[in-house]
């Protein structure tokens, strides 16, 4: 089988670090409504959404890509996260549940055009040939290609296009998460709000307690920001103010065209203007819109 567009040989250039995962079964859904933060019932077959996991203390293990391939199976796309170390963590819940965990280690992931599917929401393709997700935001035209590692399409990693990826990952508000990084912040504290990557609507969760408080109360005192960095900045460094103190932390950065730009915790009501250092010299981006879903 095969889906349209059909993308030309060699075209598009693998991504590393996407780990991806089928869950498939008669309990499927209901597992994944009852242990991620997002409403899975949603979700018709062929749509997706972000989505994520979080302790009971309502921090972010992992935020991924959830899409609904059929009735009774699901696909996670799981940036920077080991698909085999999410089966092996999501099957400490697994119980009797009628479910299948099954790591797709020989597809790959690769950047590409935004397919025309009429809908960011919608995917296109089957789980056979394989999927396209459209990742555009307000400036930046993506296509996530999901596919066998087989498929002519394919072509190697290419460092330019890895780093323009993440570079727009992290221009649009979508946090790259290393593993020094996990439980680390709440759905709040990344702005995921922004994502719709969190539901304050559905049943329990594991930290559920903790996002509703935070949404009800007010308290997410701390929020995503975008920096520009004078040079690299490395995950966890602190951000310090200009008489030293520390205001935050970078959760991830990335190069972009000559310069650096981070992702970093900040407190909601600083001051945008602010002179700002992590090890290098910082200043204020905006988030760009449009990755909702």
């Amino acid at each position: 089988m095969s889906f349209k567009p059909n993308p030309a040989p060699a075209s598009l250039p693998t991504l590393p670090g996407i780990g991806l995962l089928r869950v498939a079964g008669p309990d499927a859904a209901a597992f994944l409504q009852a242990q991620s933060m997002n409403d899975v019932t949603a979700l018709a077959p062929g749509r997706w959404q972000w989505n994520g996991l979080l302790t009971p203390k309502g921090r972010v293990i992992a935020l991924f890509a959830l899409l609904r391939e059929a009735d009774g199976q699901f696909l996670l796309v799981l940036p920077d996260f080991d698909a085999e170390a999410m089966a092996a963590h999501l099957g400490r819940f697994v119980f009797r549940s009628k479910l299948r965990l099954a790591p797709l280690d020989g597809w790959r992931a690769a950047a590409g055009p935004a397919p025309d599917t009429g809908a960011a929401a919608r995917a296109t393709g089957n789980a056979d040939a394989g999927w396209a997700l459209d990742i555009s935001g307000a400036d930046a035209n993506r296509g996530l290609w999901l596919l066998p590692a087989d498929h002519p399409a394919l072509a190697p990693e290419n460092p330019t296009a890895s780093q323009a990826w993440r570079a727009a990952d992290l221009a649009h508000g979508l946090p790259r998460l290393p593993a020094d990084q996990r439980e680390a912040w709440t759905p709040q504290m990344l702005s995921l709000e922004r994502l719709g990557a969190f539901s304050l609507k559905k049943g329990c969760y594991p930290g559920q307690e903790i996002v509703s408080r935070t949404h009800y109360l007010g308290q997410a005192k701390r929020v995503l920001a975008r920096l520009a960095a004078d040079a690299a900045v490395p995950e966890g460094a602190p951000v310090l103010d200009e008489v030293g103190r520390e205001l935050g932390r970078v959760v991830c950065q990335a190069e972009a065209g000559q310069g650096h730009q981070v992702l970093a915790v900040l407190p909601a009501d600083r001051d945008p203007d602010a002179r700002l250092s992590a090890g290098a010299g910082l200043s204020a981006l905006p988030l760009n819109d449009g990755l909702a879903r």
